[in-house]
């Protein structure tokens, strides 16, 4: 069997297309179709369905493409061991909210170089729709999403949990010692929101317009360190996750708001594509994660 031709069908599989595959590998479309004709042929299976200008796996397709993944470790490792190299090397593409991102590279980064220093690093800040979009494309390996929680037999659900989300104002914001606050009354308050539609905020939003009610915040930023530090310095008042304000609130800068009938769940979740090969540097980054963040 030509490892070539499985070669060209992982990343067929993987990118969802031949096209996108071709353009990868550097080849003509019609040089990946000879590759996968020529794979069919030796298995005897159809791999593909092709309808019009898409193609999507068979069973038999998704049945081989776990030996293929499989064949791709080996070889990897076959490679790594007679070069002599025990460290991991390559690139691992990682896309994540923003706000993890910051909670990445405070908690995480530095570990990691630490004990993978062979293994670089591409990490994306997204919104939730352009995280699936990017997995889904297989434009990264990995991706943190923060939302409502995301069921879905397309992804591998690595880790998640729930996010404790809430109203926030620095300690010397009048609303720090108000007890219980209206709703109604709160959303007249100047307030530093993240980003329109991203995650928590668009949950919120959607809540808030279910009761017919609106915030338009005086600022907007992708920066949730930089809302908590204006926020410490009375700036007003935002909705932020409890990792992001977690230490200012034990420090007494920040007060997190009682306000009633008001909660919304999100979840943290790692994940990756089902049809995704799994080499030992992105499992290495899995497991990272997993601890750190």
């Amino acid at each position: 069997m030509d490892i070539k031709n499985l070669t060209t069908f992982l990343n067929a599989a993987e990118l969802g297309g031949f096209t996108r595959a071709a353009e990868k590998l550097g080849y003509s479309q019609s040089t990946v179709s000879f590759h996968i004709r020529q794979l069919e042929d030796e298995l005897h299976t159809q791999l593909f369905e092709r309808v019009g200008h898409t193609v999507s796996l068979t069973e038999k397709g998704r049945e081989v493409l776990k030996y293929a993944h499989e064949i791709s470790r080996l070889t990897e490792e076959l490679q790594d061991s007679m070069r002599g190299e025990g460290t991991l090397r390559g690139c691992v593409r990682v896309a994540m909210a923003d706000s993890l991102c910051d909670v990445f590279a405070e908690r995480a980064f530095l570990p990691f170089r630490a004990q993978y220093p062979g293994i670089s690093l591409q990490l994306l800040a997204a919104g939730t729709s352009e995280l699936l979009r990017l997995v889904n494309q297989n434009e990264v390996d990995l991706i943190m999403t923060l939302d409502s929680h995301i069921y879905n037999t397309e992804y591998v659900i690595l880790h998640e949990e729930k996010v404790g989300v809430h109203f926030v104002a620095g300690s010397g914001h009048p609303l720090a010692r108000a007890g219980e606050i209206p709703l109604a009354g709160l959303v007249r308050q100047p307030f530093l929101l993240t980003e329109k539609g991203m995650s928590y905020r668009r949950l919120m939003d959607e809540q808030l317009a279910g009761r017919s009610l609106e915030i338009v915040p005086v600022l907007e930023s992708g920066n949730a360190g930089r809302i908590c530090s204006l926020l410490e310095q009375g700036a007003g008042v935002s909705f932020l996750p409890d990792y992001v304000t977690d230490d200012a609130v034990a420090a007494g800068r920040l007060v997190r708001l009682s306000v009633p009938d008001f909660s919304i769940d999100v979840w943290k979740q790692l994940l990756y594509h089902r049809n995704k090969w799994i080499s030992p540097q992105i499992q290495a980054v899995m497991e990272h994660l997993r601890r750190f963040v």
